[in-house]
């Protein structure tokens, strides 16, 4: 493996003979297509133009300047997709070389060039001038190349990306040490590189305010022209727009309208969408409920790690997303719990669309603690004053300004209802100040500042994580909707379906798929249901899919074995809607 000294590389041989390879059936298909260019869908949903360039697929690749090779974009270099398979050094630079060449019919206009996600930094060159340096592996980044193209001959993209998975940078689940609830780091690229050819005067973003009637669409420039939705126009003056539909529908999970509307501007034109629905919290018979569109709404959850065996980071392809959410869908469920990470828009798209809520953590940094955040919490100390937390300068800086990039370019997808500032004290500091910032960003939206423990004086909901006792009775009786955002993480290891042979992770283990079924239905019919008449407003269960040790998923890492079935959950569903209402 490279850059590692001989024993560290030993130590990390007699590991691996206790990882297994995992190829989910999309990545299967993937892997014996080598000339098929991986995720080949417009990457931006809510402000989609006709023409654009996609510059996935096989990229020139070496790893601090030593064997040269080449690795399948857009899947990170530790990934099996990826085509490369192996460990990074942290501080490693990671060279990437794309040649390509762009139609002539983009001479004379702005070429903007975007990357979905480089983890951690980069700098980017095109035919050797610079391009720009980023950071932040969570945030996509656009620059605009239009004076550095060719339009007769070759022109050479590289991207130099260095991951240092330091306690700087936002890192969520990765560690280099993986094991238990901890990931494999993912290093350089690992989402789409495009391009975009626009006019002189276009639309770079737009905000999207709605209530139950209409929206209110703001471009980020002041210009004038027309949007067509339902097949009437709108005049668009000075940036701004309000579209009323006839008959209003509300959006739901259950009933996941969308509004498509075109936008036309001068020489730009792009298509969105957008959904009519409100949160809120209310007063229902003397419970404190969470609200969807003005009635009371039972969020019944699953944590979603958004990890591929495969793929780590990144699915083979899109439509691997639409399966985990039907997955979710069919056995009752209404909520994914984004956890410590942020998807490509097609995920959030796809929420949208096919109808399930998003409850969105921010991806934290500063240092975890076992003995702070995870054990005197679990043995009951759960108070703890957080204004000297994470207290190194930068990293609370690059939190703010993560923090900030994230809520401006989700809070447009009407599925995401709900905030996570803080988890379990990782790198928690100043939560008040925070849930104050997030309400300025975005007002519309629930806004939990510290999931599980360490709540300050703000938040919108009491969020409690329970894994080792029963679920606590009396939820009526709490000052705010009782939100428990995480529990459960019952396992059931499926053989020939693990990636970790040897070692299992997780809260209560069964030997079989009978028993391990048996167990969850009984946790919700005799805890989950019975809390939820008291006033639980929302509950997310641990977990969606396996993840590398961790077997305690509804589906296998490999998302080929469903561990549960939809009779195994026959009438939860139903139960919980009924009482909210």
């Amino acid at each position: 493996m490279i850059g590692f000294k001989h024993d560290e590389k030993k130590a990390r041989e007699r590991k691996k003979k206790y990882l297994r390879p995992l190829y989910t059936e999309a990545g299967e298909r993937l892997a014996s297509s080598p000339e098929e260019i991986p995720w080949n869908v417009y990457p931006r949903p809510l402000l989609k133009r006709r023409e654009w360039l996609n510059l996935n697929g096989v990229w020139e690749f070496e790893n601090d300047g030593v064997e040269a090779t080449e690795i399948r974009v857009p899947f990170c270099p530790e990934s099996l997709l990826s085509g490369i398979g192996e460990e990074i050094r942290p501080g490693s630079a990671l060279r990437y070389t794309r040649r390509f060449t762009v139609p002539e019919s983009w001479r004379g206009k702005r070429v903007l060039l975007h990357f979905g996600g480089v983890s951690c930094m980069c700098g980017v060159s095109l035919n050797g001038r610079t391009a720009g340096f980023f950071s932040n592996g969570y945030v996509p980044f656009t620059t605009e190349v239009t004076g550095m193209l060719a339009y007769s001959g070759e022109n050479v993209l590289t991207v130099t990306a260095v991951n240092d998975i330091s306690d700087i940078y936002p890192h969520g689940k990765q560690k280099l040490n993986r094991g238990g609830m901890w990931y494999t780091p993912v290093s350089g690229i690992w989402q789409t590189v495009w391009l975009e050819p626009v006019p002189e005067k276009f639309v770079s973003g737009i905000e999207i305010a709605t209530d139950l009637t209409g929206a209110d669409i703001t471009l980020n420039e002041k210009l004038s022209g027309t949007a067509v939705c339902c097949g009437k126009e709108y005049a668009i003056r000075d940036g701004k727009v309000r579209i009323e539909p006839e008959n209003p529908e509300n959006w739901t999970p259950e009933n996941p309208r969308l509004y498509p509307f075109t936008v036309r501007c001068m020489d730009d034109e792009f298509e969105s969408y957008f959904a009519l629905r409100t949160l809120s919290v209310g007063d229902i018979s003397g419970k404190k409920r969470l609200l969807l569109n003005g009635k009371p709404y039972f969020f019944n959850g699953l944590l979603d790690q958004g990890y591929f065996s495969d793929g780590i980071y990144t699915p083979a392809e899109p439509e691997e997303y639409t399966q985990d959410i039907l997955l979710a869908k069919s056995l009752g469920f209404n909520t994914l719990r984004k956890h410590i990470k942020t998807e490509p828009d097609f995920f959030y798209a796809e929420c949208d669309r096919l109808g399930i809520a998003v409850f969105q953590d921010m991806v934290n940094n500063g240092a975890y603690s076992f003995f702070r955040d995870t054990l005197l919490p679990t043995l009951g100390l759960q108070s703890l004053k957080d204004s000297r937390g994470n207290s190194r300068k930068s990293a609370r800086e690059e939190f703010e300004k993560s923090l900030e990039k994230t809520v401006n370019r989700l809070k447009n997808f009407p599925c995401v209802c709900y905030w996570t500032v803080f988890n379990e004290g990782w790198g928690q500091f100043d939560a008040d100040r925070f849930y104050d910032k997030v309400k300025t960003l975005d007002g519309t939206r629930f806004v939990d500042a510290a999931s599980g423990w360490f709540k300050q004086k703000k938040s919108d909901v009491e969020s409690l994580h329970i894994y080792f006792r029963k679920l606590p009775k009396g939820a009526g009786a709490s000052l705010r909707p009782l939100v428990v955002s995480e529990f459960g993480g019952y396992v059931w290891k499926c053989e020939g379906h693990s990636f970790n042979v040897k070692k299992t992770y997780g809260y209560r283990k069964f030997k079989t798929r009978e028993s391990f079924a048996a167990a969850f239905a009984k946790l919700y019919r005799d805890e989950v249901i019975p809390l939820a008449r008291e006033g639980l407003s929302a509950a997310v269960y641990t977990q969606l899919s396996d993840v590398e040790d961790e077997t305690n998923g509804f589906v296998t890492y490999d998302r080929k074995v469903v561990k549960l079935r939809p009779e195994d959950v026959a009438g939860i569903k139903e139960a919980l809607d009924g009482a909210v209402k």
